[in-house]
């Protein structure tokens, strides 16, 4: 590559002490290994990706802007969220109230209750996957339900302990 012929190796390494992150740091590593006689092919094994990959990494450099603007990607914002700041913050605290408080009948949130809350109060449409993850964010963590001592029985409690005096200690089929 002819345009790498005007960046020095000393200037490839002066960038690679002011870059953070790890693809600018593996696009200068792999512009220093070609100006110090490594092929696109070797390099693109070393970087288990394609020579293209690495002919776009070494191209990047033709600019001019500085080595460590030009290894690094521009910012990428994503997909817009459905819900408005100011709607995300009303269900944040919505969630970390109970529902029967929000004026729905149930005891627990769950990604279908909140999927039908968020249908329902801001007419949006959310995937179970996504429901979850806005528990998630909200701060909120998955907990199975247990039954304590407490609540069972405790005629049943005596006849497990009989039965698991039987078998040992050992899981048995029933």
């Amino acid at each position: 590559m002819d345009h790498l012929d005007e960046i020095s190796v000393e200037e490839l390494h002066d960038a690679l002490d002011n870059v953070e992150g790890k693809k600018p740091t593996q696009r200068l590593l792999a512009a220093i290994a070609y100006k110090n006689g490594v092929t696109q092919t070797e390099l693109a094994g070393w970087h288990n990706t394609g020579r293209r990959t690495i002919h776009s990494w070494l191209k990047r450099l033709d600019t001019d802007e500085p080595l460590e603007q030009a290894v690094t990607d521009a910012h990428r914002s994503g997909r817009k969220r459905k819900l408005s700041e100011k709607e995300q913050q009303e269900f944040e605290e919505a969630v970390h109230e109970s529902p029967e408080e929000v004026g729905i009948d149930a005891s627990a949130w769950t990604p279908a209750l909140v999927q039908q809350y968020l249908d329902e109060t801001y007419d949006v449409e959310y995937s179970l996957p996504s429901c979850r993850r806005l528990l998630k964010e909200a701060g909120l963590s998955y907990q199975k339900p247990r039954r304590t001592a407490a609540e069972s029985d405790g005629d049943e409690q005596e006849t497990f302990r009989e039965e698991f005096k039987k078998s040992g200690g050992r899981w048995t089929p029933q």
